[in-house]
């Protein structure tokens, strides 16, 4: 329950909704609204982030616990036993994260006009923390989103392939971290919660080709321990054949910096070079990069990557017609 760790939460700025769900304003919707660089996800998909709530449906849960995660890891369990309405969780998110930003509206250094716009956001991002697809409501709550016009980006460990072959709607993009290029080193680092995380992640790298959304596998990075490991992760990537694949590099911040040492920081260069032998391996396009975030991009086509906000909502609300016939 959140209520076990609440005073850690607050201590860092979450905004709590509910039983098991929060929310938390990004470093870059701060930026953003300050009139300064956006997140890379704007460089890469032209999402808006100062109109981006981060958010998790599951706060308390998950089934892994990375060594290279620098958020709080109060992970109770992996059930939610009492889970909280998918309208609430995505209207109370909406107010926590509209009452975390509100201070932004005095500010000098913020137009009138970008607050406004942050006022009435288009995007959520399902990636704060924890794995949310264990919250069972997983597909309504995407579908509340997206007939409010907020598109959607959930982040996924890949541990419930079930969860991700039914779930309905899909998000507008859907990423699966891949950082354990073998068995040996997916265990000792991200330590899975069940004992067939292996086998269910792997599932997962084969049914991705087939669910209708935009896919991503984003390569989690650390020198030294799943770096670089080429050849591994190049068959991985051919399975799940996705739309776009993101390289970041591990950051000594956080949670994180009591289980791994500076030196697991891959640098920017090599993050790039990185990114580009897997282009040439995979027959992708070197799209695009960020620096300050030590990541970089490849797309299977370069003239996808960029977001129509409307027409994606659009979609998805057809599909959900379609599959209610």
């Amino acid at each position: 329950m959140i209520n076990n760790y609440e005073a850690v939460y607050k201590k860092q700025h979450y905004g709590l909704v509910g039983s098991h769900s929060a929310v938390k304003v990004c470093h870059w919707t701060k930026s953003e609204l300050l009139g300064k660089a956006p997140c890379y996800k704007n460089t890469f998909y032209g999402i808006k982030s100062h109109q981006c709530i981060q958010m998790t449906p599951a706060l308390n849960q998950c089934s892994e616990n990375c060594d290279f995660c620098w958020r709080f890891q109060g992970f109770d369990s992996m059930h939610i036993n009492e889970e909280d309405d998918p309208e609430f969780i995505l209207e109370e998110s909406i107010k926590a994260h509209l009452k975390l930003i509100s201070g932004f509206k005095g500010n000098p250094k913020v137009k009138k006009e970008l607050f406004e716009e942050a006022s009435h956001p288009r995007h959520m991002a399902i990636s704060l923390t924890g794995e949310p697809t264990l919250y069972t409501r997983l597909g309504e709550l995407i579908e509340a989103a997206t007939r409010r016009g907020i598109t959607t980006f959930v982040v996924t460990n890949g541990t419930m392939p079930k969860v991700l072959e039914t779930l309905n709607p899909l998000p507008t993009q859907l990423y699966v971290t891949v950082a354990g290029p073998t068995k040996e080193i997916f265990n000792d680092v991200l330590h899975p919660a069940i004992g067939n995380a292996w086998e269910n992640f792997n599932k997962t790298l084969d049914l991705l080709p087939s669910l209708d959304t935009r896919t991503v596998i984003r390569h989690t990075m650390v020198k030294n321990v799943n770096f670089p490991f080429y050849d591994e992760y190049e068959k991985m990537d051919r399975r799940a054949d996705p739309d776009f694949i993101e390289s970041k590099g591990y950051v000594h911040v956080g949670q994180s910096a009591g289980r791994l040492s500076y030196e697991n920081m891959p640098t920017h260069d090599e993050i790039m070079e990185f990114s580009s032998t897997m282009a040439k391996r995979l027959g992708y396009f070197e799209y695009a990069d960020r620096f300050e975030s030590r990541v970089a991009m490849i797309a299977k086509n370069p003239e996808t990557a960029r977001i129509n906000v409307d027409a994606e909502i659009q979609k998805t609300l057809k599909k959900l017609e379609l599959s209610s016939d």
